[in-house]
């Protein structure tokens, strides 16, 4: 298992310098849009879901934008979701929309806790609420595999997985996933070094039947700041193994420069998604220093593992 800093040095040795573009949000009010999804066609229309948020705040909600000419415009009258960091998946044909839910700890209310929320529907106006993760895990993911089996990305922290590991497991369907699955699944074999941590953002069905996934991973330097990288490894569903480790894909030097929400978080980039194309490349869409949205143009990172 290789940490960040050798990750970085192979990452760097092939890096190239790429097509890199900031998004442009319309309909926010003056409020950041940040750690987006990739474009999903919901009914015919193009659409990017991303978190809404003031700088100055925690205090989010998502919200879908349609793509109109050379902007992002929001749509009106969707589902209100409160929920930080939305991601997107299909689940029997109707849309799986899920974010992070920050709410007052039962423990201490002057401090907040969290969960992972889904939302299940056929538009972005009827979404309903089918299941909340345990307290204190973020990136939750699904996908749903060929045979309708859906296989279940977890993140717990704390004794089981440290700052933040990723676990896995299987359901038969959404009935069958919770609390006590996800809070049960294994880990996946060593990928974060103690000191490191990371998760899924969005997974992707390759044609050979394995799971491509795309994440971040993350640890802070000696002065305490944030440093996150936009990665992939490859999972084999069928035996619960990585078979392809870690491997970073872009770091924050590659994009442009732009806000930050704070000082720690300068050097931050969270995957969002990945769209990828005929050609060999795929436009990853990743949240950059927790105030700004960028598309770049990489490799598509999974293209060569599907033999």
């Amino acid at each position: 298992m290789k940490g960040i800093a050798e990750l970085l040095k192979e990452y760097r040795a092939k890096n190239e310098a790429t097509a890199v573009e900031r998004l442009r949000f319309v309909g926010a009010l003056d409020q950041d849009v940040y750690n987006i999804t990739a474009p999903f066609v919901v009914n015919g229309t193009e659409v990017i879901a991303g978190r809404i948020e003031a700088r100055d705040s925690e205090m989010a909600h998502i919200g879908f934008f349609e793509k109109q000419d050379d902007a992002w415009v929001l749509l009106e009258n969707t589902t209100e979701l409160a929920l930080q960091d939305p991601f997107v998946t299909r689940i029997d044909n109707a849309w799986i929309i899920g974010g992070v839910e920050v709410f007052p700890s039962a423990e201490d209310p002057e401090k907040l806790a969290w969960r992972t929320c889904l939302y299940r529907g056929t538009s972005l106006t009827e979404l309903t609420l089918v299941f909340q993760g345990p307290v204190g895990m973020k990136d939750l993911r699904l996908k749903q595999l060929a045979s309708g089996e859906i296989a279940v990305f977890t993140r717990p922290q704390g004794e089981k997985g440290g700052r933040g590991k990723i676990g896995f497991c299987l359901v038969k369907n959404l009935a069958e996933l919770t609390v006590a699955c996800v809070e049960e699944a294994p880990l996946l074999a060593p990928h974060f070094a103690d000191e490191e941590w990371g998760g899924a953002n969005e997974i992707h069905l390759l044609k050979n039947g394995q799971l491509g996934v795309l994440g971040h991973i993350a640890n802070f330097d000696s002065a305490g700041d944030r440093h996150y990288y936009a990665a992939v490894c490859v999972v084999d569903p069928a035996t619960s193994e990585i078979v392809v480790p870690m491997t970073i894909i872009s770091e924050r030097a590659d994009f442009l420069d732009g806000p930050t929400k704070r000082p720690d978080l300068v050097d931050v980039v969270f995957s969002g998604g990945l769209v990828r194309k005929p050609d060999g490349t795929a436009d990853l869409y990743v949240g950059i220093s927790d105030a700004d949205a960028q598309k770049r143009v990489i490799r598509d990172p999974f293209v060569k593992f599907e033999g």
